[in-house]
């Protein structure tokens, strides 16, 4: 039986789940997902799909009763939103879904992007921020504003080349009880900050000169590319002798709420051994790749 669009077919026999996105060859996510189902002793399969914007409407009618969810990456969260029946109150802030369950009431969207960012920064003692800064302006932007709120930040200054892509940030921070101000990189001298959240594409151009003063004045950076590593940002913490963290922790933890979805319906509802699941996903992540 297949899929009529915008219903849900979950049974209890569902044990396919893939991610999708274009280019999707890099995702480490098939790797980490089979590491905590192998932990688990969960007979589910997950692979990858390359489908873009486009097709995707096509492609995700075609999915039948055996398949539980899906994790969407760029450039697909967008979309995922709107087929969404549902979502949590992380997608909907947002308006980015990176996970749907199929769940028997249609499907249901979630963002584990934010969850991820806030356990990641747990993970360095960061579990509380009052000022922060945050790299880029697009959709990633979004999530780690809404990250910084459950952090207890009241401001935040965003630095973009287009002041202009600030307005959307400035409107969910008005929402969230926090205040946005647009930064530039060609200034020579930012405020103090606490945290740093870059989440500009790994291959933006950045100058030194740009990312040495974001470096001097930024506290931790939490880079969320993964992909390609060393970034120019992450480089210049290393000259200010600052700490830097790649996006691999973030995937990490965004992949283990996930898990929880598809096991339970629910980011927040732990594991069983979730501790063993989640070593088993470190160690995937400890692992050479040519990607």
């Amino acid at each position: 039986m297949l899929r009529t669009p915008g219903l849900g077919v979950l049974s209890p026999h569902a044990t396919r789940l893939e991610v999708w996105g274009d280019p999707i060859a890099h995702s480490r996510s098939p790797q980490l997902h089979a590491a905590a189902y192998a932990v688990l002793g969960l007979d589910w399969s997950y692979g990858l799909r390359r489908v873009d914007e486009a097709s995707f409407a096509g492609e995700f009618a075609e999915l039948d009763d055996s398949w539980r969810g899906l994790s969407l990456t760029m450039p697909l969260k967008g979309v995922a939103f709107t087929a969404a029946a549902r979502r949590d109150r992380r997608a909907e802030l947002t308006g980015a879904v990176n996970t749907l369950l199929l769940d028997p009431t249609g499907p249901h969207g979630f963002n584990t992007d934010v969850g991820g960012i806030v356990r990641s920064l747990a993970d360095d003692g960061i579990t509380d921020v009052e000022r922060a800064r945050i790299v880029g302006a697009g959709a990633t932007a979004t999530s780690a504003l809404v990250a910084l709120s459950e952090l207890g930040v009241r401001e935040v200054d965003v630095v973009a080349r287009r002041p202009e892509a600030v307005t959307t940030l400035a409107q969910l921070g008005g929402r969230l009880g926090i205040a946005v101000r647009t930064a530039s990189f060609a200034a020579s001298h930012h405020e103090a900050v606490d945290l740093t959240v870059a989440t500009l594409p790994g291959e933006a151009p950045v100058t030194d000169a740009a990312a040495d003063a974001l470096a001097r004045s930024g506290g931790l950076l939490l880079d969320v590319v993964y992909g390609h590593w060393p970034t120019a940002l992450s480089a210049a913490w290393g000259r200010a002798g600052n700490p830097a963290r790649s996006g691999l922790v973030m995937l990490l933890h965004q992949a283990l709420m996930q898990v929880r979805i598809f096991r339970h319906g629910d980011p927040d509802a732990p594991l069983a051994n979730e501790a063993g699941a989640l070593e088993a996903m470190r160690r995937v992540l400890e692992e050479p790749t040519t990607a």
